[in-house]
């Protein structure tokens, strides 16, 4: 695979050896123990608080997964069943804090959500090792059913680590919130929005282009809202989203590290800061670390596509380090476009990490692939027939972007 290099912009160069972050693995057995990355590593999640059983799929009442997770008080969800929960269309609002949920201990073949998606509106969140398949559900074109995987909106000290995030009529996996609150103060404008948000080792697929979304087209993989702050994207697999694979919106200040993008569309990395929605405010700079990242094409990926697109009117500072990006015929794709506008958009390449978590510790981009396939999504050791599909197409070359899950099998039974 060929090494994105653009020394005008200094783009993606060689100025920090940064070391690594895991080891390779043949196999992906079952963990003994987890890894908490990132400016979110500190949660405790619901250490400490009771333990609450999973032990029907029906998707409300005693004993089901919305009861649990809604729950008063720090607790951990554990489960005693495994397979579908409906959630008809009704997603599920977290708003109690000290949270977490352990997929890991259901029983094979684990647990999917589908028909609705979370919404993560607290702090101190952590989920592993769910499916979320939120799914047209039939829907009519543009008709409104617009429904995300896993969102987090004005959350703190979240971790989504080892989950399947498809078929979202929005965004698969977001951070978001208000962009503005405590006046002029950025520090307020960060507190008062999403922050300390990790999303590792994930599967972010097949987002729904053309499907029920009002605006039509709308396969998007990852939305990291104007002035989130201290966000952490590690080890992602990205297939088959037409854009968003990841937008980082106006001053957004994130590392994004050794994610998989396979058959981006029309955007792969993306940075847009909008003069529209910063009326009567005052624009910051973006702060950006790329590094280690693989984009490869596919069927659906715009032969003119860059590594990143920036584009509206606000700056990026940017320090951008071993990331490789090819077309699907092996031709590399340049490593950045700035969209014309007025003022144009400029970018500031650094010599090194603008923001970096502490501890953290990233791979070669030449181990990314490998890597990735082999570990990221919910239960890797007892992959879902969706998540197989996925993987092999990614290692084969093939799929493309969808439209609606019947495309490709139908939600799983």
């Amino acid at each position: 695979m060929t090494r994105l290099i653009d020394r005008r912009a200094m783009l993606l160069g060689s100025a920090l050896a940064l070391p690594a972050f895991g080891a390779i693995a043949a196999a992906a057995p079952k963990p003994r123990m987890f890894e908490r990355l990132g400016w979110a590593a500190g949660t405790p999640g619901g250490d400490g608080g009771q333990v609450i059983r999973v032990t029907t799929l029906v998707g409300d009442g005693p004993g089901s997964f919305r009861a649990a997770v809604t729950a008063k008080g720090p607790r951990t969800v554990i489960f005693d069943v495994a397979g579908i929960v409906d959630l008809g269309r009704k997603s599920i609002k977290i708003v109690e804090p000290f949270l977490t949920i352990a997929g890991e201990t259901a029983p094979s073949p684990g647990v999917t959500l589908i028909k609705g998606g979370l919404a993560i509106e607290t702090h101190d969140v952590i989920i592993r090792h769910l499916r979320v398949r939120a799914g047209r559900d039939g829907a009519a074109s543009r008709s409104g059913w617009e429904v995300d995987g896993v969102t987090c909106w004005k959350a703190h000290d979240v971790i989504v680590d080892h989950c399947s995030i498809s078929w979202a009529t929005d965004e698969n996996l977001s951070a978001s919130g208000p962009r503005f609150t405590g006046g002029e103060d950025p520090k307020g404008w960060q507190a008062g929005t999403s922050h300390r948000i990790t999303f590792s080792n994930n599967i972010v697929a097949e987002g729904l282009s053309n499907a029920s979304h009002v605006k039509g087209e709308h396969s998007k993989g990852s939305l990291i809202h104007d002035n989130a702050a201290q966000v952490l994207i590690v080890g992602n697999l990205y297939a088959h989203n037409r854009e968003r694979n990841q937008l980082f919106k106006g001053a957004v200040e994130a590392v994004s590290a050794n994610n998989l993008i396979y058959d981006p569309g029309t955007r792969a990395m993306h940075y847009a800061l909008n003069a529209s929605e910063w009326a009567g405010h005052t624009w910051r700079p973006g702060r950006l670390a790329l590094v280690g990242n693989v984009v490869k094409g596919g069927a659906s990926t715009d032969p003119r596509l860059p590594f990143l697109v920036v584009e509206g009117q606000g700056d990026l500072d940017l320090y951008a380090h071993d990331n490789l990006a090819t077309y699907a015929d092996g031709r590399a794709m340049p490593a950045s476009r700035v969209i014309p506008a007025d003022p144009l958009p400029k970018i500031r390449p650094l010599a090194r990490p603008p923001v970096w978590p502490e501890g953290f510790q990233a791979i070669d981009a030449r181990r990314v692939e490998a890597r990735v396939l082999a570990k990221a999504g919910a239960r890797p050791w007892d992959r879902d027939a969706v998540d197989r599909r996925i993987v092999e197409a990614v290692r084969t070359g093939t799929g493309r972007v969808i439209d609606d899950e019947q495309q490709v099998g139908g939600y799983p039974r």
